[in-house]
């Protein structure tokens, strides 16, 4: 069975400006009447939740709202949206957001019917039964958490982000709608455009890559190297950002059969001990580890930078490689994303436990392209502290 490899994303997705207005129908679709809305305080803030409230309720659907999701929400959030889900007798959840709240809604959505704790699901398929379905709706061009069997949760006690990975966290629909976008700050847009760019990267990259991943990664890429620059600087450009919304889709579908690798796996312990966004601290994190990469395989490293639109005729295969690297740091220039640890706090003693952090996340490093050791790991956080 070594050679056999599986491709699975989510079955419905409906696309477009405009298709939240059909949010109600696809509710009656999968045959719900009771739904919990599990989102956070700041989406709630911009209107939208109530604006999916009133749609629902015009079609005759009844409503809860579970709005305490925190930015890397713990497990714990999980449980209490689950609790609320079961005292509201719910039969589907919509969930809306960034990452954080649709990786809570589609946790939740599944302790909604299984009786072990949050804790037990850590891992890979440990998620014994399937939840009551689930619609998820981005309102950021960043996780692709809408297409992938995958939630990240922090885990305060041991200061790291852990994967919770199983096909019953597929939502039943992935409902995107760009006009949800328009009103993202530059600075959210930077970087979870990166984060969007870099699942694509590293699924490409990755050790599990498979034909139907890097079509899809590539795409992604063109997609969003493309439209970042325009939808950070010109955030009412609808263009733009349905283009995004489709690469970190298309992204999301790539890295949730290929893997993501170590980018993700050094983000991980500064992400959950110093509380840096996740999609900065991947972006802070990409060059040195993609230098550190590329020599796994060359080859595609060279795509990337053609793909990111360098002209790389007449160079070695490892320059082009290299351009790669670079081509990706000066994205993120542009962007005014943050290069160094030290802004978050992150101080020479902290490195060695932190590079600890990152072998603990061996569901990643198993994927990653170069084998990578405890001290490489202390060298690369030192190369942008």
């Amino acid at each position: 069975m070594a050679g056999v490899r599986f491709f699975q994303t989510t079955p419905r997705i409906v696309m477009g400006p405009g298709s939240l207005d059909s949010s109600a129908d696809e509710v009656k679709r999968l045959g719900g009447t009771n739904v919990t809305i599990v989102t956070d305080p700041g989406l709630v803030s911009t209107g939208i939740v109530e604006r999916v409230e009133k749609l629902l309720s015009r079609g005759g659907l009844s409503t809860t709202r579970f709005d305490a999701v925190e930015p890397d929400p713990g497990y714990e959030i999980a449980a209490k949206a689950a609790d609320q889900i079961r005292a509201a007798r719910a039969d589907l959840v919509v969930g809306i957001g960034g990452g954080s709240p649709l990786d809570i809604a589609k946790v939740a959505a599944a302790l909604a019917t299984n009786t072990e704790p949050v804790e037990s699901f850590f891992g890979i398929d440990m998620i014994p039964k399937p939840g009551i379905p689930t619609i998820l709706i981005p309102t950021t061009a960043g996780t692709g958490s809408e297409v992938t069997p995958i939630a990240i949760l922090s885990d305060y006690q041991e200061k790291l982000k852990k994967g919770i990975v199983s096909p019953h966290l597929f939502p039943r629909t992935a409902l995107l709608d760009a006009e949800l976008t328009l009103g993202l700050p530059a600075a959210v847009t930077a970087a979870t455009g990166m984060d969007a760019l870099i699942h694509a990267v590293e699924a490409y990259t990755s050790r599990n890559a498979t034909g139907i991943t890097d079509m899809l990664a590539i795409e992604a890429m063109d997609l969003l190297a493309s439209n970042i620059r325009t939808a950070y600087a010109n955030g009412a450009d609808l263009s733009a950002r349905t283009a995004m919304l489709e690469g970190s889709l298309l992204a999301g579908m790539a890295f949730a059969n290929a893997g993501v690798t170590a980018v993700h796996a050094f983000a991980y312990p500064i992400g959950a001990e110093f509380h840096i966004p996740h999609g900065l601290a991947n972006s802070i994190m990409l060059a040195p580890v993609m230098e550190f990469n590329m020599l796994g395989d060359l080859e595609k490293f060279a795509d990337i930078a053609n793909v990111m639109g360098e002209d790389t005729e007449g160079m070695s295969l490892r320059d082009a490689a290299m351009c790669a690297v670079d081509s990706l740091s000066t994205l993120a220039e542009d962007l005014r994303l943050s290069s160094r640890l030290s802004d978050f706090g992150v101080a020479e003693e902290h490195i060695p436990e932190l590079a600890k952090g990152v072998m603990k996340v061996t569901r990643l490093l198993a994927n990653n392209p170069r084998e990578l050791t405890l001290s490489d790991a202390e060298a690369i956080y030192r190369s942008v502290l």
